[in-house]
């Protein structure tokens, strides 16, 4: 059969939730410092809701850099210094970095645009919340704060080798500031998956 003949092949029906996908996403925001555990809550999101749930990170989008712009002026700068006898390391957020993460928040929005349900692990330090109202008009869109003491956070981040001490010391007090939630968890205490089912339950993550 010449090209000019050849049959079309047969459309594509979607079947199963993948047929509701012009519908409004759902999608939870989380927001906290480094190792209040967003990544785990996640995870055990994505594990639990029968319908699929793409995870966003910051992590995985900042991991993307070549290793020689991990910590540099451009991107993402660590500043470790010793305040009051105790280790904070902030980040200093280059014009490279800010576009990075400003990309990342586009993406989750074309992906809610595409109809897929998301759970996105981030830090909010720099007016974030006001640039996802706006990308995210339309969709169903949930806050959710994570927090937990600083103790219990710095014995985390130790107990890691993949966090530059002093970062959740640094970023506590700030990250939670002028933030409205519709859900404020404490996880210290708590499993992964106790956080995840309050969020399911709220957002209805968990209906099929």
């Amino acid at each position: 059969m010449s090209a000019a003949t050849r049959m079309p092949a047969p459309a594509t029906v979607a079947t199963g939730f993948w047929a509701d996908m012009a519908r409004a996403a759902r999608i939870v925001l989380l927001n906290g410092p480094g190792s209040v555990g967003k990544s785990s809550v996640a995870a055990t999101l994505q594990a639990i809701a029968p319908r699929p749930l793409l995870h966003l990170s910051m992590d995985r989008f900042c991991e993307m850099l070549p290793d020689r712009f991990q910590d540099h002026a451009d991107t993402f700068l660590f500043d470790t210094r010793q305040v009051g006898g105790q280790t904070e390391t902030g980040v200093v957020t280059g014009a490279k970095g800010r576009a990075l993460l400003a990309a990342m928040r586009r993406s989750v929005a074309a992906l809610a645009d595409a109809g897929f349900d998301l759970v996105v692990d981030d830090v909010w330090l720099d007016g974030e919340p006001a640039d996802y109202a706006g990308l995210l008009r339309g969709h169903r869109v949930w806050r959710v704060g994570l927090t937990a003491p600083l103790a219990v956070l710095e014995e985390r981040e130790r107990d890691r080798d993949d966090r530059a001490l002093g970062l959740a010391r640094a970023q506590l007090p700030l990250v939670h500031r002028d933030v409205a939630y519709d859900l404020t968890i404490d996880t210290a205490g708590v499993t992964a998956e106790d956080v995840a089912r309050r969020i399911a339950a709220l957002a209805g993550l968990l209906a099929p």
